[in-house]
């Protein structure tokens, strides 16, 4: 794999790298990036992995080569502190909760010392505090060079150090936010590079697609609101009746979320009724913006603050204007390859509009145009068993080389594949209930050391609910922990600690998690991760597929799932010495045609239906002879 990654970058060429668990692959894309690799970028999926690249996987590789390369780390600005902005907290006194309050009191300790101004340096805060959207700047909050506090700027520290290393360690959403917004510091890094390294390349097509579309929300105006009443009252209280001014805007962005009074909605713009309320709410909130902007316009020149409300309430404006202006030309994109999905998406108390590209390839391989330069993608799980037109055709990697190398691990004897007789349909109403009855027996002969994997978090919610009551009745020992209850990495410690705990997690746990050796023996996933079906965007991509005569369900949903499974069952078997049985409880998978297809994509697992069976491979280096389905 090093071999081909090494040619791929001193030629200049793309390469789709889909290596199994086991196979070292970091090592593999590092050894050729540190020697050959000129100017690198190494996006990853996570910050989480940002961080293991550069504090611990980088250094090693660099250290054994003895490469004389430089390497910077660079996040979005949300991860730096501001010092601007920590100022103006301070002063400001706006903090509510107790808790908020000695957070602020670790931040403003933390600036003294800290040389990066990263929060994931300062453990004692949690990085889902509010505190921190307080004390960091956003691409529409940042004063840039008139800022008073530049020369000391974490952000653009992060983004000089960037500009002169060799090495610099991004992740995805930096890198496509960038692409999209030019504002992450990417940009002016892409043109001095030789190679451009994807890891976790399987996440790509709907990190680019969040970025390649718009989305604008009801909280960025009652944001705006907010920060207008306060500059105007501190800069120009004379100059208008500030409450009265954003009073209007604020009910007009309520009253557009009113507009659907159902907790949770996701509805393309086609599928809202005409008369619904939705579209003259719409109206009236773009009439109301249009008036405080004229206000702040006239009292722009008194602070610099005050002209940053104006600017980001003329662009809030023009976003609104364009996220439905299309649907009103009434022109037919139908084969526009830049066809566009409008869809609305509604939370407890916020409404967002999203604009969505159909495809992300047109506009990823026009990214790509310039330069001859080293394209890597890699990954687990990127082939539908060995086929890649899947993933190439989604990120418009057409007629590249694409290349797998298969784990080294004994599948057939340190696996086992389970699936449960006699579930019901996964759609039944007591599913998830069914889910925990057969997933019992088999949690009390792996002793705990479980991940149950579900689809939804109602499922996590039952399924807690579920299992908490049958541990006290049955009086068995295992901790139970549950995504939401505490942070993923905090999970995850507590989990590997005890030695015998079950976790409950839904998406977050798919992926990117490792757990090595004796704590998780039990991979259990409640259904096949198909994508819900009232998604608008999806829906739209089955219909264009649908128009070129090719079948939604096959071309699209099918592989997507398979992709999603394979990354769940992956958690399982991560070392030579790891047992274990992974237990697919979807009856799908054995009932329908399509069910070979996605179990023929798996690692190569002996396999079973029999209850005992499974929990007979739990039993010192039992397991021979299982009855294969």
């Amino acid at each position: 794999m090093a071999k081909a990654i090494a040619q791929a970058v001193a030629q200049r060429q793309t390469l789709i790298a889909e290596a199994g668990t086991g196979t070292g692959k970091t090592f593999a894309y590092l050894v050729p990036a540190l020697l050959w690799g000129g100017k690198v970028i190494l996006s990853t999926g996570t910050k989480n992995l940002q961080d293991q690249l550069y504090l611990r996987d980088i250094p090693t590789v660099r250290k054994a080569l003895g490469a004389p390369v430089s390497v910077a780390l660079l996040k979005g600005r949300a991860n730096y502190v501001c010092h601007f902005h920590l100022e103006r907290t301070l002063q400001n006194g706006r903090l509510t909760s107790r808790e908020d309050v000695g957070y602020l009191r670790e931040i403003s300790r933390f600036i003294k010392t800290t040389t990066s101004g990263d929060k994931a340096e300062l453990s004692k805060v949690p990085e889902s505090a509010p505190v921190w959207n307080l004390v960091t700047s956003t691409r529409d909050t940042c004063l840039g060079a008139e800022c008073q506090y530049y020369q000391d700027c974490f952000v653009m520290k992060a983004r000089k150090e960037a500009q002169q290393a060799d090495v610099v360690v991004v992740n995805h959403h930096l890198f496509f936010a960038d692409v999209a917004l030019k504002d992450t510091g990417v940009a002016e890094l892409l043109p001095s590079a030789n190679t451009i390294i994807f890891d976790e390349a399987h996440q790509l097509p709907e990190t680019a697609t969040l970025f390649f579309g718009d989305t604008v929300s009801t909280s960025q105006v009652l944001e705006l609101c907010r920060d207008t009443l306060a500059e105007g009252l501190a800069h120009a209280r004379d100059g208008a009746e500030w409450a009265k001014v954003v009073a209007p805007v604020e009910r007009a962005a309520r009253d557009l979320r009113l507009a659907f009074p159902q907790d949770v909605v996701r509805l393309a713009i086609n599928q809202i009724a005409p008369s619904s309320a939705f579209f003259p709410a719409l109206e009236t909130l773009k009439e109301e913006l249009q008036g405080m902007t004229a206000i702040l316009e006239n009292q722009a020149e008194r602070a610099e603050t005050i002209e940053q409300c104006r600017a980001r309430a003329v662009e809030l404006a023009t976003r609104l204007e364009r996220w439905n202006a299309p649907a009103q030309g009434g022109s037919d994109t139908a084969a526009d390859e830049q066809e566009r999905v409008l869809w609305v998406e509604a939370f407890s108390s916020s409404l967002q509009l999203h604009q969505t590209p159909l495809s992300i390839a047109p506009i990823f391989s026009k990214q790509r145009e310039g330069s001859p330069r080293a394209w890597i993608f890699t990954s687990a799980t990127l082939a539908v068993k060995n086929d890649f037109n899947h993933y190439a055709s989604q990120m418009g990697l057409w007629n590249e080389t694409a290349q797998s190398w298969p784990s080294p691990f004994d599948y057939g004897r340190q696996g086992l594949l389970y699936v449960p007789e006699n579930l019901p349909q996964p759609n039944s109403f007591e599913y998830t209930d069914a889910v925990i009855d057969a997933a019992l027996p088999m949690i009390e002969a792996a002793g705990g050391r479980t991940f149950l994997l579900c689809t939804t978090i109602r499922a996590v919610n039952r399924a807690a609910e579920r299992l908490r009551e049958e541990f006290g009745k049955r009086n068995l020992p295992f901790p139970l922990m549950v995504q939401g209850e505490a942070g993923r990495t905090e999970l995850l410690e507590r989990f590997r600690a005890a030695g015998n705990a079950v976790l409950i997690g839904s998406q977050s746990f798919w992926e990117g998690v490792d757990v090595r050796g004796d704590a998780l023996s039990l991979v259990i996933i409640d259904k096949l991760p198909f994508a819900p079906p009232d998604d608008p965007v999806l829906a739209a991509r089955i219909e264009a597929l649908e128009r070129k005569g090719l079948n939604g369900f096959v071309h699209h949903q099918l592989p997507e799932t398979i992709i999603n499974l394979k990354q769940g069952a992956g958690r399982l078997i991560r070392d030579e010495t790891d047992r274990g049985v992974l237990m697919i409880c979807d009856p799908r998978l054995i009932s329908k045609p399509y069910g070979r297809r996605i179990w023929q994509s798996l690692p190569p697992f002996k396999r079973t239906r029999d209850a005992a069976v499974a929990r007979a491979f739990f039993e010192p280096e039992q397991g021979a002879g299982e009855r294969q389905v």
